[in-house]
């Protein structure tokens, strides 16, 4: 379900495309056929796709704004940003925090307590350090064996 959702935002699917048949994705993906009834289902109720008895299952509506061309952009300064963070020692949970730390976060605004997971606190300075904050090695630091 959630890779068709994503295909529908970034408009690899359009209205009046076919997906494939049950049949088809258990057998591509090894997943239980229920799993996959029940995630049509799912995208049925939400209206996304509707089936035709004895044509299949189509595409009604897609997910998201902007067009295609835009989402083109946002991938390439997204990808050109990842490279940047795995040259800097990133690893995928930090990018993924850093990603949604900023996502968020308003614009111009510091996280409140709800971007934040919890009521905002003071880190003592062995938590900076452990955090890779000012006086204590960074975490992409501590990977390669070196300190700040």
């Amino acid at each position: 379900m959630h890779q068709v959702e994503q295909a529908l935002r970034l408009g690899v699917l359009i209205p009046g495309d076919q997906l494939p048949t049950i049949k088809e994705v258990v057998a591509d993906l090894a997943i239980n056929p229920n799993t996959v009834a029940k995630a049509y289902r799912e995208l049925m109720r939400e209206g996304l796709v509707a089936g035709r008895p004895g044509l299949g299952t189509f595409v009604q509506r897609s997910l998201g704004g902007g067009v295609t061309a835009d989402h083109t952009a946002h991938r390439r300064d997204l990808a050109r940003w990842v490279r940047g963070c795995r040259e800097a020692g990133l690893d995928h949970e930090d990018m993924q925090a850093l990603f949604t730390s900023v996502l968020t976060t308003r614009v111009g605004r510091r996280p409140g307590p709800a971007a934040a997971g919890g009521a905002r606190h003071s880190v003592a300075p062995q938590g900076r350090q452990a955090l890779g904050r000012p006086g204590g090695a960074g975490r992409a630091d501590r990977r390669r064996g070196q300190a700040t």
